[in-house]
């Protein structure tokens, strides 16, 4: 779902208030107006608009460093259609694979934006593996994301790391009422994370048999590629 601007606001804020009192270097800065997305985004991706949200969020003036948990970091604005090399991972979706945008990049995850359509404004991960086909709803909103951060670290399961200087994601198991895949981690537990695909509706027969459909992706991917020429 797309995020109340103030309630998306607050939640980038209170994580950052949260990431600098554990230690992360992130001085604070004054907020940047949403803008318009460049020209060719809508382009790559298929889509008539990119949301508010997302906007105001690839704006923002963060540190040139890895600011999001177990060495996470935001995605720029993409140039072009090799950026839809990222979704290759994207099996099974309940939307089209094209209308999501890679968004935060992580040391073996990949979160996007989705775009478009009845789940336009969720994020979703994707465990970066060759034979791993765990599309799944990371959080229903971006708010929803930060907020699950911005506890986890209240909660002490995502601490500051004095030696590498980023934020890790420690064990999850000791602080009940968060949610596991809203987090960085990989793998997850099986259990958990075929009742949240079945929740969110990814098409189970599809994961099941997972390397088909990623030959067929990867050809709907080069397709779009060139489609896109130049762009």
């Amino acid at each position: 779902m797309l995020d109340d601007m103030r309630v998306l606001r607050d939640a980038v804020r209170d994580y950052r208030l949260a990431a600098a009192a554990a230690g992360l270097d992130w001085p604070d800065q004054p907020e940047s107006p949403a803008g318009q997305p460049p020209e060719q985004v809508r382009r790559i991706f298929g889509v008539e608009h990119i949301a508010e949200q997302l906007t105001w969020l690839q704006a923002q003036r963060w540190p040139d460093h890895q600011l999001l948990p177990n060495v996470g970091w935001r995605m720029p604005w993409p140039e072009g259609g090799e950026a839809l090399d990222y979704l290759g991972l994207s099996i099974g979706t309940p939307f089209p694979w094209r209308q999501q945008l890679p968004l935060f990049f992580f040391d073996a995850l990949l979160y996007t934006f989705v775009l478009a359509g009845d789940h336009e404004g969720e994020i979703w991960r994707y465990e970066i593996s060759p034979d791993a086909w765990d599309s799944v709803r990371a959080a229903t909103s971006l708010a929803t994301l930060f907020d699950q951060w911005t506890r986890g670290i209240a909660a002490g399961v995502v601490v500051y790391d004095e030696h590498s200087k980023w934020l890790l994601v420690d064990d999850l198991g000791s602080a009940p009422g968060l949610d596991p895949l809203a987090f960085p981690i990989a793998p997850v537990e099986e259990t958990l994370l075929r009742a949240r695909q079945r929740e969110c509706g990814v098409n189970m027969a599809i994961v099941e048999d997972g390397f088909e459909y990623t030959e067929e992706l990867s050809d709907a991917i080069d397709a779009a590629k060139a489609s896109l020429g130049g762009a």
